[in-house]
């Protein structure tokens, strides 16, 4: 399944590829096995990629690079920069234009490409003005370097003031049935602005796939999580028990009820769970098989409306990251 990435934009996979994982954000990764998943995902008609220079330093790039070695036009490659990572977590970020400069020749380097699909500032910089910023990148579409660009996690604000910049292709953004803050103002604005949604986290880190019984089953970052702590694990793995019903109603997975109903919210909407395992990528991909009904929809609406989930998604000290 194909759909358009924003208005005039790209025709990308529905159900893309998220790579981070892969570099060892959840637990130990092996590299020739995600080799093989993401070479797996294009040989299935899934080209989009996706992944941020920031993601091991580099190391996720360069893995993307031998994945796609020969096969560069299969692939649509999502590249996100601006955020520089710690190992206890994110830390400060740049939209100054010379780090942007730099950091996508970077890129191509690892990436083995000489040009970038879209290329996303992954956070907003609170130092630099966002026009500015969207003016370095949008030289870059003009020297041909980069052929759409895109903003994550970013306010409506800061959405509106880089469109009058240069039309901006997607934002990237947390949405799932358990992260639906968008809804109230994101998603009308963009929608307005003809601007395509890419979802990543639908399964809320793994959450929502149902695998998960106590926070000791969590043995990487997410533990360190609110939602997947304490009292909050509990109360949210309740609401995971309900949707896993609906699923064995549905005769699908937990995994793939969660990315259905993403996908359901929209045409303009893809989404990008992540997995190193070829085994997890086809069932993702098969989600969009997943046919859900009015009632269905329904269903899922009264046990999970917006706001139920406890706890917030980011330690306090990074939510104010977001929204900018």
């Amino acid at each position: 399944m194909k759909r358009e990435l924003g208005k005039n934009g790209p025709m990308v996979s529905a159900v893309g590829l998220g790579c981070m994982g892969m570099s060892g954000a959840y637990g130990q990764s092996d590299d020739a096995r995600s080799v093989a998943t993401i070479q797996r995902a294009l040989e299935l008609g899934h080209n989009f990629l996706d992944t941020a220079d920031y993601y091991l330093a580099g190391h996720n790039e360069q893995l993307i690079a031998q994945a796609i070695k020969g096969k560069r036009e299969t692939a649509f490659l999502s590249v996100k920069t601006g955020q520089f990572v710690s190992p206890s977590g994110p830390g400060p970020v740049s939209g100054h234009p010379d780090y942007i400069r730099n950091a996508v020749m970077h890129s191509l380097q690892r990436l083995k490409t000489d040009y970038i699909d879209l290329y996303t500032l992954g956070r907003i910089d609170p130092n630099v003005p966002v026009e500015e910023t969207i003016g370095a990148l949008s030289e870059l579409v003009t020297k041909g370097i980069v052929r759409y660009i895109g903003l994550s996690e970013a306010s409506v604000t800061s959405i509106k003031k880089a469109a009058e910049v240069h039309p901006i292709t997607a934002l990237q953004i947390e949405y799932s049935l358990w992260t639906r803050d968008i809804e109230a103002e994101v998603l009308p604005a963009i929608r307005e602005l003809g601007i395509g949604l890419v979802a990543y986290a639908p399964l809320s880190r793994g959450f929502l796939s149902g695998e998960f019984k106590t926070p000791d089953d969590l043995k990487d970052n997410r533990m360190h999580m609110p939602r997947y702590q304490g009292e909050n694990f509990y109360k949210n793995l309740q609401l995971v028990e309900k949707i896993s019903t609906l699923a064995t109603e549905k005769n699908c997975t937990p995994s793939q009820l969660a990315i259905a109903w993403v996908l359901a919210q929209g045409e303009d909407i893809i989404t990008i769970p992540g997995t190193k395992r070829i085994k997890y990528l086809e069932e993702n991909i098969a989600s969009e098989k997943v046919q859900l009904t009015k009632e269905d929809l329904e269903t899922i609406e009264a046990i999970m409306p917006a706001g139920i989930v406890s706890g917030t998604r980011y330690p306090e000290r990074f939510m104010n990251a977001l929204n900018r």
